[in-house]
């Protein structure tokens, strides 16, 4: 039906960040080859942009200087008059916010694709915003078909008290990538492979898009940001259990009621005792230590996407 037919802009200013987490050494370095030679994220109908988000970071291969970067993005902190005594995060936010925003205008970048790697196993996986932005959902379906048989998630973080304020929320479009698994301050090469493949696919859509090309009405498998789990505490607050060894590693996998979930020091199994059957990701994941967070669980459900054609400009 052409009622189900999205009309939408074309999606012309893209940025892609690398260096949010200045030790997630995969974005820092796709970005710091483009920023020298740009070729290879060139395309004809596409200004596209990469961009060192938290240089000071990235130079001290640290995850920030201050406070995290991509927490940042909060309407209190982009608003706060500027000024040296600022964190240097939330300087470095108003300054993005100028470049590529302001956040919510018709002035923001289109889309911008932030780069991060993950040392919890969860593979390739695209982060979304909203479930009813039907470009990003046509994107990352068109990213998932053109990975095959390798897998690429998707997760939706659209809990209204679990969502958090992202560098890439200034953009119209905002698409994080997270691949892993790969310690901080390394680099591996199938990591770097893969996040650099996803950058070309997602490149090519929008080209594609902007030339004309309609995309047909699909489904697109995502996993929805649920709650986030802390570790066992003791009355201190020290943690008393660890990740246990049958959910380490199994991203993505279900965690059903019953099935062992920490395991505390002295060998005794914690288990998981919700409603129903989740899936977990980001498990043990070494940058949410300090943010009291274990591992995230998701509900599995699939979303009907709108066809989508860019709007005829006369």
């Amino acid at each position: 039906m052409a009622s189900d037919v999205c009309c939408l802009a074309e999606a012309r200013r893209v940025a892609i960040f690398g260096g949010t987490h200045g030790n997630e050494m995969s974005g820092v370095m796709l970005v710091a080859m483009w920023t020298k030679d740009d070729s290879e994220i060139r395309r004809r109908r596409v200004h596209t942009e990469p961009f060192m988000s938290n240089p000071r970071a990235a130079q001290k291969c640290t995850r920030y200087i201050d406070t995290d970067l991509n927490r940042a993005f909060t309407a209190e902190n982009l608003s706060t008059p500027g000024g040296d005594e600022l964190p240097y995060e939330v300087q470095r936010a108003k300054e993005i916010n100028q470049i590529f925003g302001p956040k919510g205008s018709p002035d923001a970048y289109d889309v911008i694709f932030d780069l991060h790697n993950t040392t919890s196993n969860m593979g390739s996986t695209l982060i979304l915003e909203s479930s009813t932005d039907h470009f990003n959902l046509q994107m990352v379906h068109y990213i998932k078909k053109a990975m095959a048989p390798e897998s690429c998630m998707v997760l939706l973080n659209e809990h209204p008290q679990l969502k958090y304020a992202t560098t890439r929320s200034v953009a119209k479009h905002p698409v994080g990538l997270e691949v892993g698994p790969q310690p901080q301050g390394v680099l591996r090469s199938n990591i770097f492979k893969s996040m650099r493949m996803i950058v070309k696919h997602a490149l090519d859509f929008i080209e594609m898009f902007n030339s004309g090309v309609e995309f047909p009405a699909c489904r697109v498998e995502v996993f929805r940001v649920h709650e986030r789990l802390d570790y066992p505490r003791d009355t201190n607050g020290n943690i008393s259990a660890m990740v246990h060894p049958h959910l380490q590693d199994c991203d993505w996998e279900p965690l059903n009621p019953g099935d062992p979930m920490f395991q505390t020091f002295d060998g005794r199994t914690i288990a998981y005792e919700g409603d129903g059957p989740v899936y977990p990701t980001f498990i043990n994941e070494a940058a949410y230590y300090e943010k009291h967070q274990a591992f995230v669980t998701t509900l599995r459900e699939t979303l009907a996407v709108n066809s989508i054609r860019k709007t005829n400009t006369k």
